[in-house]
């Protein structure tokens, strides 16, 4: 698709009182940016989903031997006090 080409999309008659609903509810100058503010939004929780799941799988891979190694030095958590 082109640069600023135009598109059309059918929309049931539910989905365009939901868009023309947050138009007004925004304060948006059109439809289009309804649509537009949308996207994004999906892009970013999209990305925010993703980002969430990598942290969540580097954790539990390192859980492990961060535990591991916290046993390790346990013994010099104390060491020094009386």
């Amino acid at each position: 698709m082109k640069p600023n080409a135009k598109s059309s999309i059918t929309l049931p008659p539910a989905e365009v009182d939901l868009v023309q609903s947050l138009k007004a509810r925004l304060k948006l100058k059109s439809n289009v940016e309804v649509v537009r503010r949308g996207l994004r939004l999906l892009q970013e929780t999209t990305e925010r989903h993703a980002l969430r799941d990598a942290y969540r799988a580097a954790s539990r891979a390192t859980r492990r031997s961060l535990a591991r190694e916290i046993g390790e030095l346990d013994h010099l958590s104390g060491e020094g006090l009386d």
